[in-house]
């Protein structure tokens, strides 16, 4: 598609125009990457310190913390591609959106039951819950921008 200087673009004239992502979002959608797949490989590799650091005693089998960072760390990726093509890969950063959520929520109820020590409420403070008013910013701009087009 070309615009009236006759150059190519990959984005259509009218709303839909505008960055996708502002800075801010796309500099936050690469940090959540990073820490994301730093994260996860943590996990992996480096169990028994996982463990302690959050103040569980190890387990006989680690598949199941291996697996979360698995998991968390294939979430980094998906923000990656978010941060690439926004509008395409939201639907990524909807499941981040909701694994944080919940995440939070799953947390809170282990510490309020005594199952996690108070002091987990900071590892899930800064590896959830401050990513969820940005990531819902982020959300609602780029569902405006695909309902534009």
């Amino acid at each position: 598609m070309t615009i009236s200087t006759g150059m190519p673009t990959n984005t259509p004239p009218g709303p839909a125009a505008e960055r996708p992502l502002l800075p801010w979002m796309k500099a936050l959608l690469r940090f959540a990457a990073v820490f994301n797949i730093s994260a996860g490989l943590h996990m992996i590799v480096m169990y028994h310190e996982t463990y302690k650091m959050i103040g569980m005693n190890k387990p006989d089998v680690h598949f199941p913390i291996q697996l979360v960072g698995l998991l968390v760390a294939l979430f980094g990726v998906g923000y990656y591609f978010v941060a690439r093509h926004p509008v395409r890969n939201r639907q990524m950063l909807l499941l981040g959106f909701w694994s944080k959520f919940l995440g939070s929520c799953l947390g809170t109820v282990y510490v309020l039951l005594g199952k996690l020590p108070l002091r987990f409420v900071a590892v899930f403070f800064f590896a959830y819950v401050i990513y969820l008013p940005f990531f819902y910013a982020i959300l609602r701009r780029l569902n405006r921008l695909a309902n534009d087009d």
